[in-house]
C-alpha cells in the first residue's frame, strides 16, 4: 500500500490530506507590538517558533510543543516494530513460526496507526486556521487496512474449525460485516470522537421524507453508473482483461443472498460512512467540492486494489488497473450525489443498487453458461 506508511502520511500534523510531515498551516509566525502572539514558545531549552494559529511548529521526528508527546512516540516505536516484524515474518516465511509473528506485527502496525491518527487528530484541533481539523483520510484508511485484517483472521478462526471454505459466500459476508464494523468505528473514534465532524455533518441527519427522496434518487443513479461501467470494461477488456469480481461466484440461491447481503448492504454502509461521510467531507473543506469529487474517486478505487493478491506481477497488474478504471464512474457519482444531496443515504442507495445490480448480472450470466 504505496500511499498508508508512515513516511508518506504518518503521524504528522498537516491539512486533510496532507502527506507531508507538520505543515500545520501556512504563513509566517505572528509578530508586531506588545499585544500580538510572541514569535517562539519555550519547549525545555529550545523556543519552537509559532505558526499562525499561535501554536508551535512541529518537526517529524521531535516531541516538543506536541500535546500528546507521549501518543506520538507510540504511534513511531509501534509502526517501526510492526513493519520490522512483518519484514522479518516475510523473508522467513519457512519458519513455523513467521505466521506467528506476521500476527504480531500487524498488533503493533494497527497501535501505530491508530495512535498516529489520534495524536494527529489532537494537534489539528488546537489549529483554527485548518479547514479541516480531523486525521488525515489516507493515514485513516491505512490503520482500516490493517485492524480489518487482524479482526477478521479472529472472526473466521471458527468458521475454518468447522469447516467453511474461507473463500466462499459465508465467509465473505462475515468478512465484510467486520470490515463494515471497523469502518465505523474508526470514524467514530478518530473523526466524530475528536470533534472534527459530527454525524450531522456527515450527511446522516435529515428528515424521514428527505431520506427517502434521497435513497430514491440514488438507486435511480445507479442504473446509467452500471451502464457507463459496462459499456467501459468492453473497451478495456482487450487491453487489461475483465475486471474480477471481489465475490465468490454464486452457485446457488443460498449464495446469492449472501452474496447480495455482501455487495448491497453490508459493503456500501460501511464504505459510504468513511470514503463519502468522512473523506469527501474532509477534502470538500480542504479543496472544494470538484476535487473532493476527483480525489474520492481516485482514493476509492485504489483502496479497492489495495489488498489484491495474485500469482504473478503481469496478472496482479492487469487486473489491478481494470478494477482501478472500472471503478472510477461508481466513486464519481458517489461522491457528487452525495454532495449534491448533502446526504449518506444517496450515496448508500446509489452503493447498494450499483453493487445488486452487478452481482444480479453476474449470476444471470453464469446461469446462462450452465
Amino acid at each position: 500500500m504505496t500511499e498508508s506508511g508512515l513516511h508518506a502520511n504518518g503521524p504528522s500534523d498537516g491539512g486533510a490530506d496532507d502527506a507531508s510531515p507538520d505543515h500545520d498551516a501556512d504563513g509566517p509566525a505572528p509578530s508586531g507590538g506588545p499585544s500580538a502572539e510572541p514569535d517562539a514558545v519555550p519547549v525545555g531549552p529550545v523556543a519552537l517558533p509559532l505558526d499562525a494559529d499561535g501554536q508551535p511548529r512541529l518537526t517529524l521526528f521531535g516531541l516538543g510543543g506536541r500535546a500528546v508527546p507521549a501518543v506520538y512516540l507510540v504511534a513511531w516505536i509501534a509502526s517501526l516494530m510492526g513493519v520490522g516484524a512483518m519484514g522479518v515474518s516475510i523473508m522467513g516465511s519457512q519458519n513455523p513460526f513467521a505466521r506467528w509473528l506476521f500476527v504480531v506485527g500487524l498488533v503493533f502496525l494497527g497501535v501505530g496507526l491508530l495512535a498516529a491518527a489520534g495524536s494527529q487528530a489532537t494537534e489539528r484541533s488546537r489549529r483554527p486556521s485548518l479547514p479541516f481539523r480531523g486525521p488525515s483520510p489516507v493515514l485513516a484508511f491505512a490503520a482500516v487496512v490493517v485492524v480489518t485484517l487482524l479482526a477478521t483472521l479472529v472472526a473466521l478462526l471458527p468458521l475454518a474449525a468447522l469447516g467453511v471454505d474461507p473463500g466462499g459466500p459465508l465467509a465473505t459476508a462475515v468478512s465484510l460485516g467486520v470490515t463494515t464494523l471497523v469502518f465505523v468505528g474508526v470514524v467514530r473514534t478518530l473523526v466524530v470522537g475528536t470533534g472534527a465532524l459530527t454525524w450531522a455533518e456527515m450527511g446522516f441527519s435529515r428528515p424521514p421524507a428527505g431520506v427517502a427522496a434521497d435513497l430514491a434518487t440514488g438507486a435511480l443513479l445507479a442504473l446509467p453508473v452500471v451502464v457507463v461501467e459496462l459499456l467501459l470494461v468492453s473497451v478495456m477488456v482487450s487491453f487489461v482483461g475483465t475486471p474480477a469480481s471481489p465475490l465468490p461466484p454464486a452457485t446457488s440461491t443460498a449464495a446469492l443472498v449472501l452474496n447480495l447481503l455482501s455487495a448491497a448492504i453490508l459493503a456500501p454502509l460501511g464504505e459510504e460512512v468513511f470514503f463519502r461521510g468522512y473523506t469527501t467531507t474532509a477534502w470538500a473543506r480542504a479543496v472544494g467540492t470538484r476535487g473532493a469529487i476527483i480525489r474520492g474517486a481516485l482514493f476509492f478505487s485504489f483502496a479497492h486494489i489495495a489488498t489484491l493478491f495474485a500469482t504473478s506481477f503481469q496478472t496482479g497488474l492487469a487486473a489491478a488497473v481494470s478494477q482501478y478504471i472500472a471503478l472510477l464512474p461508481a466513486g464519481l457519482a458517489l461522491g457528487w450525489v452525495f454532495l449534491q444531496r448533502r446526504s449518506i443515504w444517496a450515496s448508500i442507495a446509489l452503493h447498494g443498487t450499483y453493487n445488486a445490480l452487478i452481482v444480479l448480472l453476474a449470476f444471470a450470466a453464469t446461469a446462462g453458461r450452465g
